[in-house]
């Protein structure tokens, strides 16, 4: 039988790299897209077919649209050289970076930065894999739990991801004809590099967000690792247009 394959962005750091790693160890073949960190990107590659599956790594900015047509080109030419295959199975849009600002304080370029990597990245890449993305795939897009809670300086940054949320519904229903499934996970504070690393490295800030967590600490990576790849299970083939909170109950 052959392997499915998923197109992961942004996956060669922080929680991409570790849903990555978990759809391989689950026996799923990796396209995983960098921004910059092409020795970080390869080095996920390597543990990934370590786990017995096949694994390639293309760089792509998540965040410079006009550059999607020639990347959808890419991967065209490197499934049908690596995989004989003319379509991948599951597309995770995970790609982003987080800017920790006041509303008032927030400036046009870190918004408009945000929305092009965010929202209009989504948006027009998912639109230019669409002709590559199999019938009965599924797209994952990856939000924040900061749509559902406010913090103070995220005003910006969850709005786009308020946006996604939307467009996942959107797509959920214009895809469904299909078979494919489309849905949001979003993740609560996690101890990765993101947004400076201030939830892995300030230790009051991940006392505090344990302590207004119902399970008692603060995400690993691992834990959205394994949700991303529970997610695009075929356990999971009936879900669709759904928003996943992976917070370990902050906030409830």
């Amino acid at each position: 039988m052959t392997r499915p394959i998923a197109l992961i962005t942004g996956a060669s750091r922080g929680l991409g790299k570790h849903g990555a790693l978990a759809l391989a160890a689950k026996g799923v073949d990796l396209i995983i897209t960098y921004r910059s960190q092409a020795a970080e990107a390869e080095a996920v590659v390597t543990q990934a077919r370590a786990l017995g599956v096949r694994a390639h790594a293309l760089a792509l900015d998540v965040g410079e649209s006009a550059t999607f047509a020639a990347f959808a080109e890419e991967v065209t030419q490197l499934l049908a050289r690596e995989w004989q295959h003319t379509h991948f199975n599951f597309l995770v849009n995970n790609a982003g970076i987080g800017i920790h600002a006041s509303f008032e304080q927030t400036t046009e370029q870190q918004f408009d930065t945000l929305l092009n990597i965010h929202l209009k990245g989504t948006f027009f890449l998912t639109q230019a894999l669409l002709p590559l993305l199999a019938d009965g795939g599924r797209i994952l897009n990856l939000s924040t739990g900061l749509t559902r809670f406010a913090m103070p300086g995220y005003a910006a940054y969850a709005a786009m991801k308020g946006g996604v949320e939307v467009l996942t519904q959107y797509l959920a229903k214009e895809l469904g004809p299909r078979g494919i499934a489309v849905n949001v996970l979003a993740p609560g504070a996690i101890e990765t590099d993101f947004g400076g690393g201030v939830v892995r490295d300030n230790k009051g800030v991940n006392d505090f967000l344990a302590s207004q967590t119902a399970l008692g600490r603060v995400g690993q990576p691992d834990d959205i690792g394994g949700a991303i790849a529970a997610l695009l299970s075929d356990d999971c083939r009936w879900i669709t247009a759904q928003r996943i909170e992976a917070s370990g109950g902050m906030f409830i």
